[in-house]
């Protein structure tokens, strides 16, 4: 069965001879060892792909008696032990979690929140919301409800509920119908009807939302996403201007993405590692090409230049290459 989680631009693979046992025992020597071998974890967890280490977890488990993420933890540290314990861990889980960190302690991470949710697939939301009940007893939704307010609320809800149509087949009188509603909703009136943005752009297909803005320029002679810009504000806004980057090309929203977390005084590692992570065996590939399309400059080159020791090893390894 293919895995919601693959698809064909990713920059890891399976490998080829793969060994769990073979790989669990000299990651276990590589911890164990006087000094902690990192080029051996680094070497054999980048060139895995995500089920593989799912094998290697187990068996770790089953040889050692011990979780593999926990000795990683107890062994390796800062941006390199986050990295290295997100590699083991399965997409549904890690999406969870990342999506639990941007909604704890002081401040809800908006931007988080967004990007996540705009860029998993109805499929990968109905995982990530079980793993996320499984992990911590509680339901998505609810903590979306108790971080996040308004309308901006509402629409995380209805992409969380993974609700959103992904058929490939477009609808040219359904186009047209919602181009109508939406210019109705913002252009075309005083106040503007948020639950009508929210409902198109949150539930129909990409291609359908793709052909969807086409018939609103011909209505409205604008781009919607100027429309957007001038009739809402806030997350709101960031919100589905998100969904009109993802719907227009995916890759370069996380290209964009990529840049301002590589981009001024500090890292932000967070986003760095999550994108590299989740992405790196879906769309890393074309991530890359739109990176240096927009900016003129490679991602790897980004991180080389922003990162430095076996933090920096290993997403260069997970980047795939120079462009």
């Amino acid at each position: 069965m293919a895995s919601i989680w693959v698809g064909h631009r990713g920059t890891i693979r399976d490998y080829p001879d793969f060994s769990p046992s073979v790989d669990a025992e000299a990651i276990q020597k590589a911890i164990r060892g006087i000094g902690t071998d990192e080029k051996m974890l680094i070497s054999i967890l980048t060139e895995r792909s995500n089920a593989q280490r799912q094998l290697i977890v187990k068996e770790y488990q089953a040889a050692y008696g011990k979780e593999l993420k926990d000795d990683l933890k107890g062994d390796l540290s800062g941006h390199f032990e986050h990295l290295m314990v997100a590699l083991v861990t399965p997409p549904a889980v890690f999406d969870a979690k990342q999506l639990k960190k941007s909604m704890k302690g002081a401040g809800t991470n908006e931007d988080a929140l967004t990007e996540i949710l705009t860029t998993r697939t109805s499929r990968q939301m109905k995982e990530i919301s079980q793993a996320y009940y499984t992990v911590y007893k509680k339901s998505l939704g609810d903590d979306i409800s108790s971080e996040t307010s308004g309308d901006f609320r509402k629409a995380l809800l209805t992409l969380a509920d993974g609700r959103r149509d992904e058929s490939l087949k477009v609808d040219e009188h359904l186009a047209k119908k919602d181009a109508q509603i939406l210019y109705k909703a913002g252009e075309n009136r005083w106040g503007t009807d948020e639950d009508k943005f929210t409902e198109i752009l949150c539930l129909r297909s990409f291609p359908q939302l793709k052909l969807t803005f086409d018939e609103y320029r011909n209505i409205s002679q604008k781009d919607i996403v100027d429309s957007i810009k001038g009739e809402l504000s806030g997350h709101f806004e960031d919100l589905l201007l998100a969904i009109v980057h993802c719907v227009r090309n995916t890759p370069a929203f996380l290209a964009e993405r990529l840049h301002r977390a590589l981009k001024g005084a500090g890292t932000d590692e967070f986003t760095l590692n999550r994108i590299m992570v989740s992405r790196s065996e879906i769309d890393l590939l074309d991530i890359r090409i739109e990176f240096k399309k927009h900016y003129g400059y490679s991602l790897y080159s980004a991180i080389k230049s922003d990162t430095s020791g076996d933090y920096e090893i290993t997403l260069l390894k997970i980047c795939g290459g120079d462009d």
